[in-house]
C-alpha cells in the first residue's frame, strides 16, 4: 500500500484530501498531514507533522526526516498583497519542498506529485475570459499581464520531475465550496453570515452583487469533490504529466441559488430587489483589467476588436456594510445568543464575496478532459453549499437556522 503526503493540510482543499485518504485506510497506509498546526482528529492512519513551507529548502528537509511517499498532494498556498509577491512566496514553497525531498532522499519513492492550482489559471480575476474554460487554452503571459504564480509553480514542477523518476498533475477548482476550522476566508462562511445578519436586521436578503451576474452561470468547486478528484488521478496513469480543470459537473446561477439561500435563512427577497433605494448601503463598482483574458485570442476566434471591459459591480458594498454600526451590532446579538466564534465576522472575507457576486461576465469551465478519462464525480452546487451551512453551523460559526 502506498504511503500519502499533503502540503496546506488544515486548507480548505488540503483537509478535504487529507480526509478523504484517511477514510480509506485498505488503500492507503500512512498519510502525513503537514501543517503548521494540527486542527483536526485523525484516524490511525493520518500522521500530523509540523512544517514551515516558508523556509529554505535545507530547514524542510530537517523537519521531513523519516518521511517518504509514493504520492505527494500540495495544496500549500499562501496569499500575498501584489501578484509578484504571490509568484515569489508561492513559488519558493513549492521548489523548495520539492528540494528538501532530494536531500533527504525521500524523491527516490516518489511516483507523483498533485499540485492544486486554481481557475485564476485562466485570468477570470482580471475580466471575461474565452467560454468554456479548456486546459488547452494559452496562458496569460506577456506584455501588460500581471506575474500568475500558478505559471511559475507549474514550470518548477514541470521542472522538478524531469530530474527526477516521477511525473504530476495539476488541477485547476474555481469559487470553492468547502470549510475549514479556524478558516474564515471562505465563500461559505461570507455568505451565511450576510444572509443571518440580514435575517437578524430586517429580514430582507437583497443580493449585494451585480444585476447582470444574478443571471448569468458560475462553475463551482466543493472542497469534496476535489479531494476525490486528487485520489482518483493520483492513481490514473492517463493522468500523467496532465492539468485538469475540477468542477462540480453543474452551472449554477444566482437567480437559482439566491431563492434557496433565502429559504434557508428564513429571508425575504424583494421583489425588485435591483430597484435604486432597495438596501441601505451605496454601491461600488470596479473596472477590472484593459485587456481582458478573452483579448489574447479574440482575433484567432473572429472576434477581433469586438471584446468587453470586464467590472466588479456591486449593488451592496459589503466592506463598507460590514462596518455599519447596525451590521456590528446585529452580529454581536447572534454571537451572545448562539455562542458563536468571536473571530468569524471581523476575519469574514468580504472583498472576496463582493468580488464572486459583482463580476459581470459568466464563468464556465469545460470538465471534457477529465469526462474523456473516466472521470465521473459530481456534485449539486447548492447541495453542496447547504452542507458548509450545516457543518458551519455544528463549528459555531453560524447560527442554527433548524
Amino acid at each position: 500500500m502506498p504511503n500519502a503526503i499533503v502540503t496546506g493540510a488544515t486548507g480548505i482543499l488540503g483537509r478535504e484530501i487529507v480526509s478523504a485518504l484517511g477514510k480509506d485506510p485498505k488503500q492507503w497506509q500512512t498519510v502525513y498531514a503537514l501543517s503548521r498546526s494540527q486542527k483536526d482528529t485523525y484516524p490511525s492512519n493520518v500522521q500530523h507533522d509540523h512544517i514551515d513551507l516558508t523556509q529554505d529548502a535545507k530547514g524542510m528537509a530537517d523537519q521531513l526526516k523519516g518521511i517518504k511517499a509514493e504520492y505527494v498532494f500540495f495544496a500549500a498556498y499562501l496569499q500575498k498583497d501584489s501578484e509578484q509577491e504571490n509568484w515569489d512566496v508561492n513559488g519558493s514553497m513549492l521548489k523548495n519542498f520539492l528540494d528538501a525531498l532530494e536531500i533527504t532522499g525521500a524523491s527516490k519513492e516518489l511516483k507523483r506529485v498533485i499540485l492544486t492550482t486554481g481557475a485564476k489559471q485562466y485570468g477570470v480575476h482580471l475580466g471575461p475570459p474565452k467560454e468554456p474554460m479548456e486546459e488547452s487554452d494559452p496562458w496569460l503571459e506577456g506584455p501588460g499581464r500581471p506575474p500568475n504564480f500558478y505559471y511559475h509553480q507549474q514550470r518548477i514542477l514541470a521542472e522538478s520531475a524531469k530530474k527526477g523518476s516521477w511525473d504530476w498533475v495539476v488541477t485547476y477548482p474555481n469559487d470553492v465550496v468547502g470549510v475549514a476550522k479556524g478558516n474564515f476566508m471562505n465563500l461559505a462562511t461570507s455568505l451565511g453570515l450576510y444572509a443571518a445578519i440580514s435575517k437578524e436586521l430586517d429580514g430582507n436578503l437583497v443580493f449585494p452583487g451585480s444585476e447582470d451576474f444574478y443571471s448569468m452561470f458560475d462553475c463551482f468547486t466543493s472542497s469534496r469533490l476535489h479531494a476525490q478528484f486528487n485520489l482518483w488521478a493520483a492513481i490514473e496513469p492517463q493522468c500523467s504529466n496532465q492539468a485538469f480543470n475540477v468542477t462540480n459537473g453543474d452551472a449554477e446561477s444566482w437567480q437559482n441559488m439566491w431563492p434557496k439561500l433565502a429559504s434557508r435563512f428564513r429571508c425575504h427577497i424583494p421583489r425588485n430587489q435591483f430597484k435604486v433605494g432597495v438596501g441601505k448601503d451605496p454601491g461600488s463598482v470596479m473596472e477590472l483589467a484593459e485587456a481582458p483574458p478573452i483579448a489574447d485570442v479574440a482575433a484567432q476566434i473572429g472576434l477581433e476588436n469586438n471584446v468587453r471591459r470586464g467590472k466588479v459591480v456591486a449593488k451592496i458594498d459589503l466592506t463598507k456594510w460590514s462596518k455599519r454600526a447596525d451590521v456590528e451590532n446585529a452580529w454581536e446579538k447572534l454571537r451572545d445568543q448562539h455562542g458563536l466564534d468571536k473571530d468569524a465576522f471581523p476575519k469574514a472575507t468580504w472583498p472576496f464575496l463582493t468580488f464572486v457576486l459583482g463580476r459581470d461576465y459568466n464563468i464556465m469551465i469545460s470538465m471534457s478532459k477529465a469526462r474523456k478519462l473516466g472521470w465521473t464525480g459530481y456534485v449539486d452546487t447548492w447541495d453542496a453549499l447547504s452542507e458548509c451551512f450545516d457543518e458551519l453551523e455544528q463549528e459555531k460559526i453560524l447560527p442554527s437556522t433548524k
